[in-house]
């Protein structure tokens, strides 16, 4: 039998009939019936174009159902700090640094739509039910962008939305939320209007919600994208913050309030930038991180790895008011990427990961002793993109030490220094 049952009352969401977090004791009441989240979104990943691919980051062999595995093994530990929900994907999502999408086949429906995968149903099935477990809701996300390429046409995209929606009331869980799309405006998804157009999503969201029995359906858009026809039609509404500032993440947020929809918000994708984190909170909405590095390069290490998820969980934490134990004022400045078989393909990807990023008004790399790059916007990545995205560093062989000088907003000067 589930033991997790997630519903939603107006703009407020409720485990097992009580508002999230009301259950935690001294928790801040500004927090309850939020769902803060991550983007876990190759939790059940594959690629059929070439598995072997994946056996890297110091791992051995890639074996999907193990990854699932690693992935629920991992839940309670998120869960202790505040996670009660994640997103992940029937065609998983992008591992942005190191492939091409498009050379990619993590893709579980037939071309016509009507068939899902077994061994993606089982992986599915199998994380949902250990979320379950450990009192955590699963957002589902049907279609990814790059993955679109497999399926035919629009009848197909519909066959596809009630396939998935069938499998997920068949199974009886009561702890799933549904993503149509991942960020269904994004240019990958011109070649089905369906998804693309307003008009199109807000049908295949009423479909989704007829054909799984009634879950809770929404569709996000690309960092800052929104649009009241959808909106209307979600049961949550499911926005994106990368790409954004906090003061534009501030304006959607106050633009979405205005249409007065009374249901919640939730962001399900934003990036390791957990100054964002304050925002949500200020706003009482829910929020969610999202991080390349070391959630979206399979195979992931789902943990609560140094740096940056360390960092989120105990914001996360801190916001909800949940007592975890502290970090000393040494532990609080990162300087990350230059771990031991986390270079691929001769690169690396640097970047100084803070506890409270938002004191931070530069920070200089050094690369043996000589200026390389400056960074001024979080989450301070070298040859920063945008706060989700960065550009590698070339290995090279006299590479003897990175430093980080970091220059907080009160005069003081912090330095990490990582030897070769």
């Amino acid at each position: 039998m589930p033991e997790t049952a997630i519903s939603i009352r107006q703009m407020s969401f409720l485990i097992n009939g009580k508002p999230t977090y009301s259950e935690i004791e001294n928790s801040n009441t500004e927090a309850h019936g939020l769902l803060m989240n991550a983007r876990f979104i190759q939790g059940i990943f594959d690629d059929k174009a070439n598995r072997q691919r994946y056996a890297r980051w110091g791992q051995g062999e890639f074996d999907p159902m193990q990854h699932t595995e690693n992935l629920i093994a991992a839940l309670p530990q998120w869960h202790a700090h505040g996670l009660r929900a994640f997103t992940v994907g029937f065609q998983g999502g992008g591992p942005c640094f190191t492939m091409n999408n498009n050379d990619i086949a993590n893709n579980p429906f037939g071309a016509d739509g009507t068939r899902l995968d077994g061994d993606y149903a089982a992986r599915m099935d199998r994380l949902i039910r250990g979320a379950d477990a450990v009192g955590m809701a699963v957002i589902v996300s049907y279609f990814y962008g790059a993955q679109m390429r497999f399926l035919k046409d629009g009848k197909a995209v519909r066959e596809a939305v009630v396939t998935a929606s069938n499998f997920l009331k068949d199974g009886g869980y009561t702890n799933v939320l549904v993503e149509v799309a991942n960020e269904m405006n994004i240019g990958a998804f011109e070649r089905h209007p369906i998804i693309h157009e307003p008009q199109g999503m807000a049908y295949l969201i009423d479909l989704a919600r007829s054909e799984s029995g009634g879950l809770a359906v929404g569709c996000s858009g690309g960092g800052g994208y929104r649009n009241r026809e959808v909106a209307e039609a979600s049961d949550v509404i499911l926005i994106h913050g990368n790409g954004c500032t906090r003061q534009r993440y501030y304006g959607m947020i106050e633009e979405v309030k205005g249409w007065g929809l009374e249901r919640p918000i939730v962001c399900n994708e934003d990036s390791p930038a957990i100054g964002q984190l304050q925002v949500a909170l200020h706003t009482q909405t829910s929020w969610g991180y999202y991080n390349n590095a070391t959630k979206q390069e399979p195979p992931a290490d789902w943990s609560i790895t140094q740096g940056e998820d360390t960092f989120f969980a105990h914001r996360m934490a801190q916001g909800i008011g949940i007592e975890v134990e502290p970090l000393v004022a040494e532990d609080q400045f990162y300087l990350q990427g230059l771990e031991p078989d986390l270079e691929y393909g001769g690169q690396r990807w640097i970047r100084l990961a803070s506890l409270y990023p938002e004191s931070i008004n530069a920070v200089d790399f050094y690369r043996n002793g000589s200026l390389y790059y400056t960074a001024y916007d979080e989450p301070f990545s070298v040859h920063f993109e945008t706060n989700w995205r960065q550009g590698g560093v070339a290995v090279q062989p006299d590479d003897r030490q990175w430093k980080a000088v970091v220059h907080l907003g009160n005069g003081e000067v912090v330095e990490r220094v990582v030897e070769l």
